[in-house]
C-alpha cells in the first residue's frame, strides 16, 4: 500500500505467508515518460503472516491523495489517515478545493457489482468543496477512487484513492436511488442556473412525516420543474408525478413533496429561462422516509400552472364524495376562475387577489377541474388543475396560507 506526497513516500507491506520477501522500489521524475528506474531493495522476513482480508484492486497504484493534488485544485481532505473506517456502513468524504471542480467517484469491493456500487454514492459539488456520501452494503474493504476536472475541462483525472473498511454494513434496502447525477444538493450547478439561498443545501433529506418542502430564490426569468422517482413502488395509487407540486412565488420557487409510501426517493430539479425552450437538469435530492406515510397526491397539473399560480386550498388532489370543499387559489392575470364539476362554480376574487368559493363534489368517480379565462374577450376556459372525487374514508384536504 503506497502513499506518495510532494516530499515523502510511504509503503505498507502485508506479506501473504511466512518467509523471506524482496521489496524492490522503482522511481522516475514525476513529469517523465521514461521507464521507471530501480532505486533500492529491502528484504522482509515474515515470521507470522497476518490474517487480514486482501485489499481491493487498485489500478492507480497509489493510495490517499495524488502527490500533485494542488495542481488538480485540491487543497486538503477531510480524512488524513490512509485507512477510513465506516463502523455503521456510512461515510462522508470531503475535499476542500481552490477552485470549482467537477468530480466522479468509483466504489470497488470484490463482491460489489457495478450497478449496486452506483447506488452507494451521492456526490455534491460546491464552489470550494467536493463531497461524497458513501454507503457500504458489504463488510470488508473498499476502494473509493475520486476523479476531478475543471468546469471547462475535457478529461477527469484520478486525484485520490481511499481505502475504506466497513465494520457493519448498511441494509441494501437503504441504498441511494439509482440514476443520481454528479450534482446532488445545492452547489455550482444550481447557482449557475440562478438558484440561490436553498432551504436544503445537503443532498439527503430525512423525514419522519413523509413530506418536505424545498425552496430556492430564483430570478424572474427562471422556471423550475421537478420529478419524483423511486426504484420500486409498491402501494402508490397514483403516478409519482402527482406527489410533487412546484409553486413559483414572486422571488422564490417551492417544491412541495408528499410521499405515498416509505422508502428512498430521488427528486430531480430541472430549469429553463426565457432564452431556452427546453428544461435542463439542475440537481438531485435524496428523500429518506422509514415511517409509513400514505399522503394523498396533489391535483393533476396542466401547462398553465406557472409563475403566479398558488394553490391555497384544498392541497390534495383527491376529494371526498358528497362533500363541500373550499377552493382558494391565486392565478396571475386571470380574468375569471371557475370550478367545473357536475355543475359550474364561479370563484370570487378577494382584495388579496385570491379566487375562492365553495364547491359540492357530488358522486365518486367524477373529476373536478379548475379552469380560468385570461381575457374578457376569450370564449374558452383553460384548465389549470384537475381533482378526483372518491368514496370511502375522507382524505385530509389540507390547507396552506
Amino acid at each position: 500500500m503506497m502513499m506518495v506526497s510532494e516530499s515523502k513516500m510511504t509503503i505498507k507491506v502485508t506479506p501473504p505467508t511466512e518467509g523471506l520477501f524482496d521489496l524492490m522500489i522503482f522511481a522516475r521524475h514525476i513529469d517523465s515518460q521514461d521507464p521507471y528506474n530501480w532505486v533500492c531493495s529491502y528484504q522482509i522476513q515474515c515470521l507470522e503472516p497476518g490474517h487480514g482480508e486482501k485489499l481491493p484492486e487498485n489500478p492507480f497504484h497509489f493510495w490517499g491523495l495524488h502527490q500533485k493534488m494542488r495542481d488538480f485544485g485540491i487543497k486538503e481532505s477531510s480524512h488524513k489517515e490512509e485507512l477510513l473506517v465506516a463502523p455503521q456502513g456510512t461515510l462522508l468524504v470531503t475535499l476542500q478545493t481552490s477552485r470549482p471542480l467537477l468530480a466522479t467517484y468509483e466504489l470497488v469491493n470484490k463482491d460489489l457489482d457495478t450497478a449496486l456500487g452506483k447506488k452507494c454514492l451521492a456526490a455534491q459539488a460546491e464552489e470550494e468543496k467536493l463531497s461524497c456520501h458513501v454507503l457500504c452494503p458489504l463488510q470488508g474493504y473498499y476502494r473509493l477512487s475520486v476523479f476531478v476536472k475543471d468546469l471547462g475541462g475535457s478529461t477527469f483525472r484520478n486525484a485520490a484513492n481511499f481505502l475504506i473498511r466497513c465494520l457493519s454494513p448498511i441494509n441494501q434496502n437503504e441504498l441511494f436511488p439509482s440514476g443520481l447525477s454528479m450534482h446532488c444538493g445545492s452547489g455550482i450547478s444550481s447557482s449557475s442556473r440562478g438558484l440561490s439561498n436553498p432551504s436544503h443545501s445537503a443532498p439527503i433529506i430525512t423525514t419522519k412525516l413523509g413530506k418536505c418542502n424545498i425552496t430556492f430564490n430564483i430570478p424572474d426569468d427562471v422556471e423550475v420543474t421537478a420529478t419524483l422517482s423511486k426504484d420500486k413502488v409498491t402501494s402508490a395509487k397514483y403516478p409519482l408525478e402527482r406527489y410533487v407540486l412546484v409553486t413559483h412565488l414572486r422571488t422564490k420557487v417551492s417544491i412541495c413533496i408528499v410521499l405515498p409510501e416509505s422508502g428512498i426517493y430521488k427528486v430531480g430539479l430541472f430549469g429553463r429561462n426565457k432564452d431556452h425552450k427546453d428544461f435542463v437538469h439542475i440537481c438531485d435530492y435524496i428523500i429518506r422516509c422509514f415511517s409509513n406515510p400514505s399522503w394523498p397526491p396533489f391535483p393533476r397539473v396542466y401547462s398553465l400552472w406557472r409563475r403566479g399560480c398558488v394553490l391555497l386550498e384544498p392541497r390534495t388532489g383527491v376529494l371526498q364524495e358528497q362533500s363541500r370543499v373550499r377552493f382558494r387559489i391565486k392565478v396571475l392575470k386571470a380574468y375569471q376562475v371557475v370550478v367545473l364539476g357536475q355543475e359550474k362554480t364561479v370563484l370570487q376574487q378577494t382584495l388579496k387577489a385570491v379566487w375562492e368559493g365553495d364547491v359540492f363534489t357530488r358522486a365518486a368517480g367524477t373529476q373536478i377541474k379548475l379552469a380560468a379565462k385570461f381575457s374578457q374577450q376569450s370564449s374558452s376556459l383553460e384548465v389549470i388543475l384537475a381533482f378526483e372525487v372518491v368514496g370511502g374514508t375522507p382524505a385530509s384536504l389540507g390547507c396552506s396560507g
